[in-house]
């Protein structure tokens, strides 16, 4: 799986607080044994750093990186439901059709799996927003797919931005 990078991190965390609130989603991270503390957090951020030390970057198997991983599963789960979830399942199935078994984009497959994606994230973008759709499929998509994602996805639903002069 790729991994988020901090200021990625730190946005999936903002998101995360939008929905449920910072101190409630402290409490939770606590509940979950990921912090020690229970002292209030000023930000976000600050709640999102202290996360990602504790996790390595979500690179270690550590409480912390278990309890993003559960808060933000959660999340996901209950925005998407049964239904939601199964249309994703059917249409991961397609992004993984498009891979080798090393996890490299099959040459033939470009264009199948840039409509795979495409649908994934419009199937999440629909239920949960763009931009908790793309932190989702960040955590989910190996390193060759987490690259593409973050290069933007050249489809109607992700408009790519003009270029610079």
């Amino acid at each position: 799986m790729a991994l988020l990078t901090q200021r990625e991190f730190q946005r999936a965390i903002a998101v995360l607080a939008e929905q449920k609130g910072l101190q409630r989603l402290r409490d939770r991270f606590v509940q979950l044994n990921a912090l020690v503390t229970r002292r209030k957090v000023a930000s976000p951020e600050s709640l999102a750093d202290q996360l990602y030390m504790l996790s390595s970057g979500l690179r270690r198997q550590v409480p912390a990186t278990y309890a993003f991983h559960a808060v933000w599963t959660e999340e996901m789960n209950t925005k998407l439901g049964e239904d939601g979830e199964k249309k994703l399942e059917a249409v991961a199935q397609q992004v993984n059709a498009c891979l080798s078994d090393a996890d490299e984009i099959l040459p033939d497959k470009v264009s199948d799996l840039d409509t795979a994606l495409a649908e994934y994230q419009g199937i999440l973008s629909a239920v949960a927003g763009p931009e908790m759709a793309r932190l989702d499929m960040l955590l989910k998509a190996v390193p060759v797919v987490a690259e593409k994602i973050r290069a933007g996805l050249a489809t109607p639903s992700a408009p790519q931005p003009p270029p610079e002069s």
